[in-house]
């Protein structure tokens, strides 16, 4: 069983309209010093495989066809057995 952790994150130049208004929210709060945010997603997954290039291989189909929108986000991810 592999455990695997996906990060998604906006490309860089892609508005992240979220990450502004959670920015707006935290300097409400008195959080001045945060000078920028931006907001991703974090997938956990338990795949079973033989080998780690096998199960890479497979998370990278996922992230490309599901996952993630390869046109505004990149994607990177760690293995672990």
């Amino acid at each position: 069983m592999w455990s695997v952790i996906i990060n998604i994150e906006l490309k860089k130049g892609v508005l992240d309209a979220q990450g502004k208004t959670t920015h707006k929210a935290l300097h409400s709060l008195g959080f001045h010093n945060v000078k920028e945010v931006r907001v991703g997603k974090l997938i956990e997954l338990q795949i079973e495989g033989d080998n780690r290039e096998e199960v890479g291989a497979q998370v990278q189909d996922m992230c490309k066809r599901l996952l993630s929108n390869p046109v505004i986000e990149d994607f990177n991810y760690e293995i672990e057995e």
